[in-house]
């Protein structure tokens, strides 16, 4: 049946645990923790160890490149960076799974952590500073999300003021913004939007986002896929193949669709399809494609 593959089902992740939860679940948990090192820093030096620096790099601690993904400076760091991860985390992890959802998490505060350590070397009194903070990792999400869905309208608030733009120029705008901040740290900029803000880590988790979704979602490379093999009776093409062919679809050697036997529809139409869903994702689905599963649907509804 149709809707027994796992890819065809309404989004599953929602009756599981939900790693976005879990992830700021973990965050505010290190916060914490972090409140209560504080207190004691003889006992527990937690920057040291912990946060990214250019000096803890040197010294080996290569651990800090995740780790500072999961400390905060503040109650109100925390928070702005919690609420980006609901917000886009959510949605990528209910349209991607929860592996790709945590690759572009984690891979974005890894890049956007690297690029800023390669900045504090050309330029350290302004950027040599220890970095922590999940917002790399935030803005790899907002990226992918901008990527996915560009025309998507958002509206974001900036010290209470809402702004209302479509993802595509929200992402930009930010990295702009971003950008102006890493080359002109003075006021009014760091008035409206902080000082000591890893901007080029920013810039580095939307690298990062944007990358992924347009290689391994969009274009031809995966990622492996975590989980049993479905079971098949028989090697099948995968569709991406089938769809290279300019007439495939109108092979005279092809009954048409409505000639078929539901059985035989599923086996030669749209088995193809969820083969290539499961590889690359249902962005990956052209008009047509999307077209014979509404019919499968139809077909099976008629049992």
């Amino acid at each position: 049946m149709l809707e027994d593959r796992d890819y065809m089902r309404q989004p599953s992740y929602e009756r599981q645990i939900s790693f976005t939860i879990a992830l700021l679940i973990v965050n505010a948990v290190v916060f914490v923790v972090e409140c209560i090192a504080y207190r004691y820093p003889p006992i527990f030096t937690s920057n040291n160890l912990f946060a990214l620096s250019l000096d803890g790099l040197k010294h080996g601690y290569v651990w800090q490149l995740l780790t500072f993904q999961f400390m905060h400076a503040s109650i109100f760091h925390i928070l702005f960076n919690s609420i980006t991860i609901f917000l886009f985390g959510r949605q990528i992890e209910a349209n991607l799974g929860p592996v790709k959802f945590l690759t572009i998490y984690f891979s974005g505060g890894v890049i956007g952590g690297l690029l800023q350590m390669l900045g504090a070397i050309f330029w350290p009194s302004h950027i040599g500073a220890c970095v922590v903070g999940a917002s790399a990792g935030g803005m790899a999400l907002i990226a992918a999300f901008a990527t996915l869905y560009p025309d998507e309208v958002l509206t974001w608030f900036i010290y209470f003021v809402p702004v209302t733009m479509r993802a595509k120029y929200f992402v930009w705008a930010i990295a702009i913004l971003s950008i102006a901040c890493t080359l002109f740290p003075v006021p009014p900029l760091t008035y409206i939007f902080g000082a000591n803000v890893a901007n080029i880590a920013h810039l580095g988790g939307m690298l990062a986002g944007y990358a992924f979704i347009l290689l391994f979602i969009q274009g031809h490379w995966h990622i492996p896929q975590w989980k049993l093999p479905s079971r098949q009776s028989a090697p099948r093409e995968l569709a991406v193949k089938r769809a290279g062919r300019s007439n495939s679809w109108n092979s005279k050697n092809i009954p048409p669709a409505e000639d078929l036997s539901a059985d035989e529809f599923l086996q030669k139409e749209v088995d193809p399809i969820l083969d290539k869903i499961s590889v690359h994702g249902i962005q990956s689905l052209t008009a047509r494609e999307r077209e014979i599963l509404e019919k499968a649907r139809s077909k099976i509804n008629k049992r």
